[in-house]
């Protein structure tokens, strides 16, 4: 007899039912894929507006006088440079230097840390940090993952559409800083101005009871109306991550995969005294460095470059796999992220992908794809 999986659902599910969404398990959750569609969506985030719910994200707490030592242990990014108010990005990383995770590290007192991991690594992520920093004396683990509601409000027009909703000077929330305020009348909300789609925009955390999370997504939705706001899904939420050249977690981040490989040791700072990972990280540059690297690669010929499909050398020669490929909505091009040997990583080189047998040219390309125009901080 097989086993039901029950699939799990955030505070929000009804709404998102409600609006007829497209669901799909994602990592064991119940989520929206897309709504309007995922083109529509995408477009609205980089030209308006459009909210996310990223509640299956998940939250721990690492709270007491030792909490700085355990975050610094875990997490390869220096804490230390953190002022109360401020977020930075990190990964928690294996001895050898591949990935836990990669998370957001935020300082909300000096002996008081909030990690926001991803969702499909929630358990893994939970166990790793109680047997890794469980045991030191002068610090508290705490999951708080189902304790709220998390959307994120993204695009050009985020910040007029979420100042409506609050008396908090938006304004003054530089990036991947965050503060306390009132929101759509609840107290002590966390404002973060942060996102995973390339655009200015903010994370909004609020108590995950199905009434009251309704009740903000509504208030959301009626004050970006103005704005062309729409509801977005997973489906938007990856090709807007994939053109601002953000990492996956399972595509271009693993378990098998190290951080000098994936082009973010600027995020590992190498000259702590200690985190896991860092000696086998020392061990790979003192060995010249990766030996292969994540690039961007913009379609040449006609073709789409799927996840998982082989990366060549123009004699045929299989050198790579794509790690994220999609259409690009905003930038009207075929883009795909993929790792293969240095020698080949250099922008402007011609490689090709295997599509359905045939051999389609690429072009490696800088990443990101897409940055989005300078201006922001006003609202």
């Amino acid at each position: 007899m097989t086993e039901t999986l029950t699939l799990r659902k955030t505070a929000l599910n009804a709404v998102h039912r409600a609006a007829k969404a497209k669901m799909v398990d994602f990592g064991g959750w119940d989520m929206p894929v897309e709504y309007s569609g995922l083109i529509a969506e995408h477009m609205a985030v980089r030209t308006g507006v459009g909210v996310f719910d990223v509640s299956h994200m998940g939250d721990i707490q690492l709270r007491g006088p030792r909490s700085l030592a355990a975050v610094q242990q875990l997490c390869m990014n220096d804490a230390s440079k953190l002022a109360v108010g401020q977020a930075h990005y990190s990964a928690m990383l294996y001895p050898n230097g591949t990935f836990v995770d990669d998370v957001v590290v935020h300082k909300l007192s000096d002996n008081d840390y909030l990690i926001v991991i991803n969702a499909g690594t929630r358990e893994k992520d939970v166990q790793w940090v109680r047997s890794q920093i469980g045991h030191m004396p002068g610090v508290h683990v705490n999951d708080f993952s189902d304790y709220y509601t998390q959307l994120a409000i993204q695009g050009p027009r985020a910040a007029e559409t979420l100042q409506k909703l609050t008396s908090t000077d938006l304004s003054g929330i530089k990036n991947y800083w965050f503060t306390w305020g009132q929101v759509c009348g609840l107290y002590n909300v966390m404002i973060a101005r942060t996102g995973y789609t390339g655009e200015d925009g903010f994370e909004i955390y609020v108590p995950s009871d199905t009434s009251t999370s309704a009740r903000v997504w509504h208030e959301v939705m009626a004050a970006g109306a103005e704005f062309g706001i729409v509801p977005c899904g997973l489906g938007a939420r990856n090709t807007l991550r994939l053109e601002a050249g953000m990492a996956l977690y399972g595509h271009e981040i693993s378990d098998t995969i190290n951080v000098l490989e994936a082009g973010l040791g600027r995020y590992a700072k190498l000259d702590k005294p200690s985190f896991v990972g860092r000696e086998a990280l020392l061990g790979i540059q003192a060995a010249g460095g990766p030996k292969r690297k994540l690039i961007g690669l913009e379609m040449i010929d006609r073709g789409i470059a799927r996840d998982g499909y082989p990366v060549a050398a123009l004699d045929g020669t299989r050198i790579g796999e794509v790690t994220s490929g999609s259409p690009a909505p905003f930038l009207k091009k075929n883009i795909a992220m993929a790792y293969v040997p240095v020698e080949h990583a250099v922008v402007d080189t011609e490689l090709a992908v295997e599509i359905r047998g045939q051999l389609v040219k690429a072009r490696v390309t800088a990443l990101p794809f897409y940055k989005k125009p300078k201006k922001s901080a006003q609202v």
